[in-house]
């Protein structure tokens, strides 16, 4: 049937958009020879995650040990939880994980290496280790230097655990094509700065691993980096476009809704508000608004309850009508898709199939 007659608020993915997304990814990362480990937190779906794999992908990418449950516990193999995991449950999970598939665990505490050598011995797994240093986002991470060399040593005398590389996280790299190339610079500085302290002490370094969507394009300014983490490629979302880093027409997923109202004069109401799109804003471009309203760019949405969006249409030459179906590409994909139980796949106009978000909610 034609998309248009799905139930709505509806979260719909066009196939063909992805599967050209993971296609143009899949081939930077082997023109710039470094490895592509996909974070999954944008599209939580297995069916996607095995098709990154297909396509070469080294491994997957998650932020919480559910995420990385629900992907293990489908066969897929060599993930890395890109966060500081810490608490005795958790912990115990990630070692019950490790006992079956290939995991790597990232953090940056000498306190998180110790609570996780405990739970990786006692049950008689071993857990690779990345240390993670900041490049300049300042959420996580040592500075580069020696104190990433102490980390590693302590790590490597740890029981369950094994020493494999360093991880950053290249989240500074944003805004126009011009300052993320620059910003991709002064990044490779840093993490040039974090190698020469393991060469100083002849220590190996087999996995540097980083990036992000915004700055993919750039990991070949980055000697040393051996994989690349991006996430929204996948899907793409309004962030990724004003920054220059896809078209529109790359943005694979649409929230199909309806329009329930237009009683109040300049306005019209759809029926996908802040538990549909997110009320996440736009962090590049006009900074406002929250979606792009495809048949009708001069009716931004200004304005989002749980369960309405209301657009501003006093300027809009498109003509609303109640029961009209439109469709809004999101600010930010990731938190949109994280609503949601189910994204229906669309080919050529027509809804294809569903797929479970089997990885949504998975926060701990």
């Amino acid at each position: 049937m034609d998309y248009r007659e799905l139930s709505t608020p509806a979260l719909t993915v066009d196939l063909d958009v992805l599967e050209r997304n993971l296609d143009r990814y899949a081939e930077l990362c082997r023109r710039q020879g470094v490895g592509l480990r996909p974070h999954t937190k944008t599209h939580k779906a297995l069916e996607v995650a095995r098709m990154q794999l297909e396509r070469g992908a080294v491994g997957l990418t998650v932020a919480k040990v559910g995420e990385a449950e629900v992907f293990a516990g489908a066969g897929l193999d060599d993930i890395l939880v890109a966060f500081p995991i810490f608490g005795g449950e958790k912990l115990r999970r990630l070692a019950d994980i490790a006992r079956q598939r290939r995991l790597l665990v990232a953090l940056d505490a000498e306190a998180t290496a110790q609570e996780l050598s405990r739970a990786a011995a006692a049950q008689g797994a071993t857990i690779g280790v990345l240390v993670e240093f900041d490049v300049g986002v300042r959420r996580c991470g040592l500075e580069p230097g020696p104190e990433l060399v102490r980390l590693a040593r302590t790590i490597e005398k740890l029981p369950g655990l094994k020493f494999r590389g360093l991880m950053s996280y290249f989240g500074n790299v944003w805004g126009t094509p011009e300052e993320r190339r620059a910003e991709a610079t002064r990044v490779a500085e840093r993490v040039e700065k974090a190698l020469a302290a393991f060469r100083a002490e002849n220590l190996a370094v087999e996995i540097v691993s980083g990036g992000s969507t915004p700055s993919a394009e750039f990991a070949h300014l980055i000697p040393g980096l051996t994989e690349i983490r991006p996430g929204t490629y996948v899907y793409n979302d309004l962030n990724t476009y004003y920054q220059g880093a896809c078209t529109l027409d790359d943005c694979a997923v649409r929230v199909v809704a309806t329009v329930v109202s237009t009683a109040v004069p300049g306005r019209a109401v759809i029926d996908a508000g802040s538990k549909t799109l997110s009320s996440d804003l736009l962090g590049s471009g006009p900074k406002s608004g929250y979606g792009y309203v495809v048949e009708a760019p001069d009716a931004p949405i200004v304005k989002l309850n749980e369960e309405h969006g209301l657009l501003d249409i006093t300027h809009s030459q498109h003509g609303f009508k109640v029961g009209e179906v439109v469709t809004v590409i999101p600010n930010h994909v990731c938190a949109a898709v994280n609503m949601h139980d189910e994204i229906f796949t669309v080919r050529k106009g027509e809804a294809a199939g569903c797929w479970r978000v089997a990885a949504r909610g998975k926060i701990r």
